[in-house]
């Protein structure tokens, strides 16, 4: 039986540790390993409500998913949630607990790493093998007296750490040798090894330089990944969009159907059109500028970390006129609901106290301190909708008299949708999720079709939740086939080697 655990650290964020560690993850569970998933702290605003209500980070659910487990509260136990460039929302154990600021945070830390080293001890009791991801990078020197994700949990709780880098980004030797050489001997003697993510071309060009990384560093080299267009799932940071590839697949009708995003400066949970970008025929693209959304058949109003500032933020860079002005579909989900109604009353998020909306649903949202997490269950065009909920703005409907954006005679009534309502070709709801349910995913794009003019019809085929499996399972593969698994699998039961030399200059301890 394996027993142990493992840390997947990486050069930079987005250098793939969440999806190696669900590589990682389902490759074990598929060898009869009891294997579970741990983020020890996460900053992302993708998150997700775990059945007993507690709020994670969605790459740990993925993970979870990859370990054929439900995900749980100790997975991950800390959840920062960034408000602005400054301040951060702290989710402990899966409820709020503080909006802090950097320094501010610092008065959390000793309560934050003694929850963090709680989980991780209960999971190991639980599990045979524990795979940890780190956060950020683990030579982060101006953070590395604080840190409880990285080395200083490596360092508590005894474990040996590979070190993910992304070559596609150029300069994948000089970041492997600098991320070791930049901490301490104590730090260093845990670092195992490496490896190679997101390698396109011949093996063998790569050869000398995975050879002399070795040689120089007295390092093992795990293996090296192969690039795979359409693997990324539930990604933690928007920046990933700004590398993200996805294939379209043929229409199963005649004609496309466009879909624009809208892409908010404090975005949140955009994972919520995956299953959108997953439909055979539908093209789903970011857009930050008003002639972005000129040509979209469905415009989506995702959720905001930050409601009422990304509401400004529309109105200044023309996006709220933009989106007022169409006839065609719009789709709000929880903060991009409570911006299509008539107003917003925040003394909480933002402070700003009532603020006017766009005026397309009507709704008024509150927001209160208490945020309301939960997995309602419903139905919207008679097909059966399973969700999740993560907010502290309250919607409420309140009639559909003087809706704005409607053509002088068009009913300007408005008819239940999932918790929130529609008004015309305008839809809002708090659910996140619910486009994962196929059934209610096809009537809604085909409804949406029938209104934008378009001769689109959804795969009556598409299964969302089975398309996720097939990706956790190339991601299975992936680890399987080329990375060193009996390597990997001695570093998990023993550890990393006892006489790792340590690398020049090497932070003062």
């Amino acid at each position: 039986m394996v027993n142990g655990a493992l840390l997947v650290a990486g050069t930079t964020s987005d250098a793939g540790k969440s999806v190696i560690t669900a590589g990682i993850c389902r490759w074990l569970a598929r060898q009869g390993v009891r294997v579970a998933p741990y983020k020890a702290q996460n900053m992302s605003l993708n998150s997700y409500v775990t059945a007993e209500g507690a709020e994670i980070g969605r790459a740990q659910a993925m993970q979870a998913q990859a370990a054929g487990l439900e995900p749980v509260a100790d997975m991950n136990p800390i959840l920062l949630k960034p408000g602005s460039d400054r301040r951060s929302q702290v989710v402990l154990m899966g409820s709020p607990v503080a909006d802090v600021d950097a320094m501010e945070y610092g008065a959390l830390r000793d309560r934050l790493r003694a929850a963090a080293l709680e989980s991780l001890g209960r999971l190991r009791k639980q599990y045979d093998v524990v795979v940890c991801e780190g956060a950020g990078s683990p030579a982060e020197i101006n953070l590395r007296r604080g840190d409880i994700a990285n080395m200083g949990l490596a360092r508590a709780a005894d474990l040996p750490v590979i070190v993910v880098g992304d070559i596609d980004r150029g300069g994948v030797f000089a970041a492997f040798y600098g991320t070791v050489g930049l901490l301490d001997a104590a730090d260093q003697s845990h670092v195992a090894g490496f490896v190679v993510n997101k390698f396109r071309g011949a093996k063998e060009l790569l050869k000398p330089g995975l050879d002399m990384i070795e040689g120089v560093t007295g390092r093992t080299v795990y293996g090296v990944l192969p690039w795979l267009d359409g693997l990324w799932l539930d990604v933690e940071d928007s920046l990933a969009l700004d590398n993200r590839s996805v294939a379209v697949r043929p229409p199963y009708g005649r004609q496309t159907l466009r879909v624009a995003v809208v892409r908010l400066p404090r975005i949140s949970n955009f994972t919520d059109v995956d299953a959108l970008a997953a439909e055979p025929g539908v093209v789903v693209r970011f857009a930050s500028d008003p002639a972005e959304l000129d040509d979209a058949d469905l415009v989506v109003l995702p959720g905001s970390r930050a409601t009422v500032s990304d509401l400004a933020w529309l109105r200044e860079n023309g996006l709220a006129a933009a989106i007022r002005a169409r006839s065609g579909p719009v789709l709000g989900i929880c903060g991009g609901f409570q911006m299509l109604g008539r107003e917003i009353d925040d003394p909480v998020e933002s402070g700003a106290g009532l603020v006017e909306g766009l005026g397309l649903l009507p709704v008024r949202t509150e927001f209160g301190r208490d945020k309301r997490l939960g997995r309602p269950e419903g139905t919207a065009y008679g097909q059966a909708v399973r969700a999740y909920e993560i907010h502290h703005g309250v919607a409420t409907v309140d009639g559909g008299l003087g809706v704005a954006g409607h053509e002088p005679g068009e009913d300007p009534g408005s008819e239940p949708f999932l918790d929130g309502c529609r008004a015309g070709n305008v839809w809002g709801t708090t659910w996140h999720g619910a486009l994962e349910n196929d059934g209610f995913r096809r009537a809604f794009l085909a409804d949406v079709a029938r209104r934008a003019g378009r001769d689109f019809t959804p795969d009556p085929d598409t299964d969302f939740a089975g398309l996720r499996e097939e990706r956790l399972d190339a991601l299975g593969d992936l680890v399987e086939q080329h990375l060193d698994t009996d390597a990997l699998l001695h570093l998990i039961q023993h550890g990393p080697p006892k006489d790792l030399p340590v690398l020049p200059p090497g932070a003062p301890a």
